[in-house]
């Protein structure tokens, strides 16, 4: 077999002539990375923000995993569970459009992000007799932190 091999000082790839370019020539600029990097980067943008945001982003997708076969965070659209949508200040049990356990109509407390996290770590301590089945609880705490990180950013809108 003779196969030829192309010299290393030829170059690899064609370079179109000016002014005509065709559509897989063209170079596509990462205009994402530009942008996640330059926050990053960016003096005036505070670091916190910055890990809120990365915490937001995290969260979604474990909400997503863990929270979204039953819950959504779009207002009204309650499934096996009730919809989240600014879930943070919300009395337990209190969406009138949606049938809660006795346990959840009898909780006698105000969603906040110390309560969602208990909530989460372990749905039946915080409120006994809920029907949170089979979902057990999320023994991570970061992950906790995360899922309650992206809710408190779809409450607040940021």
């Amino acid at each position: 077999m003779n196969r030829r091999i192309a010299p290393l000082d030829r170059p690899r790839f064609h370079y179109p002539k000016a002014g005509r370019t065709r559509k897989r020539d063209r170079v596509r600029t990462p205009v994402t990375i530009s942008v996640v990097t330059y926050v990053l980067l960016s003096s005036s943008y505070g670091q916190e923000s910055v890990r809120q945001g990365a915490d937001a982003v995290l969260g979604q997708q474990l909400f997503n995993n863990a929270c979204r076969t039953c819950h959504t965070t779009r207002e009204g659209d309650n499934r096996l569970g009730p919809h989240l949508h600014k879930i943070i200040g919300r009395k337990a049990g209190s969406l009138p459009d949606y049938g809660y356990s006795e346990a959840m109509k009898r909780a006698d407390f105000v969603w906040t992000e110390e309560t969602l996290e208990r909530f989460i770590a372990n749905p039946d301590q915080l409120v006994p007799g809920n029907n949170m089945k089979p979902f057990g609880g999320l023994a991570s705490a970061g992950d906790r932190t995360r899922i309650v990180s992206f809710l408190r950013s779809v409450t607040s809108g940021q």
